[in-house]
């Protein structure tokens, strides 16, 4: 999310201890998302891709499965290593690989497309943005994105962030308001806009997937003790059964910028 720390103070957040839960319940943004990369030539067929703090590959595999070439980093290697058993499991060809964003193993000029989804906050902007330059072609694109509920417009995800605050006051992610700039501040000296959107659009869970999908945001699985996760997700599955029918949306607000080197 725009303007998000990347710390929580206080805390630290290992997103390996998720890596469980953030395969089962983080299955990366919506079709209509890749649909709109793909009508501004972003995830084509043969395309070389890399995928920055990809997390367990969702948004990697998706791509290989659009028929690109792909690789994705992360620093965790728990969180690699689920990359790579799904991509195996579900039959798709992604070159995973433990590194962080500021030293990429792969040669100059070796993709057309860089993207980071959900990940761009965790890493030192000044230097990935030279890494980025060094690994793209000539007019070759980075670009940055995410997927996010909307607390102020969806009681569900209000009350659940609520919750989140009860057992970790220091998570600084609530309360998020929407708002989408039109360039990231971090952007405007280096590169131009090619292209950006948002977006909203009501994501489907059932009480035990959205269970699952706050069990495993950094302000629970990848900052409390497993005890505390524990007892969060027992009072979580309670206050869901009181509030919240089996099935039901949460309102998410999705959104793309298509960055080029001035």
């Amino acid at each position: 999310m725009h303007s998000l720390s990347p710390t929580d103070p206080g805390r630290t957040i290992d997103w390996g201890k998720t890596s469980g839960d953030y395969a089962a319940y983080r299955p990366g943004p919506p079709d209509s998302f890749y649909q709109r990369l793909v009508g501004l030539g972003v995830g084509l067929p043969g395309q070389r891709i890399l995928d920055l703090g990809t997390g367990t590959g969702a948004v990697a595999r998706r791509y290989a499965r659009q028929g690109a070439q792909v690789c994705g980093i992360d620093v965790s290697s728990e969180q690699i290593d689920m990359a790579r058993h799904l991509a195996v499991r579900e039959g798709w060809k992604v070159d995973f690989r433990i590194a962080p964003a500021v030293r990429i193993p792969f040669p100059d000029g070796s993709f057309e497309v860089v993207t980071a989804h959900q990940a761009w906050l965790y890493f030192n902007a000044e230097q990935t943005i030279e890494e980025v330059r060094r690994l793209l072609v000539p007019g070759g694109l980075l670009v940055t994105s995410h997927h996010s509920w909307l607390p102020r417009l969806d009681p569900i995800a209000r009350r659940s962030e609520a919750l989140v605050l009860k057992y970790n006051p220091q998570w600084s992610a609530g309360d998020w308001s929407g708002e989408i700039p039109a360039c990231p501040p971090w952007a405007e000296a280096k590169f131009r806009v090619r292209a950006m959107f948002y977006y909203d659009e009501p994501i489907p869970f059932t009480r035990e997937t959205w269970q699952g999908r706050i069990r495993s945001c950094r302000g629970i699985g990848a900052s409390l003790p497993a005890i505390e996760v524990e007892r969060f997700d027992q009072e979580h599955a309670k206050l869901l059964l009181l509030t919240a029918p089996e099935s039901f949306t949460v309102l998410h607000r999705i959104d793309a910028h298509l960055l080029e080197f001035r």
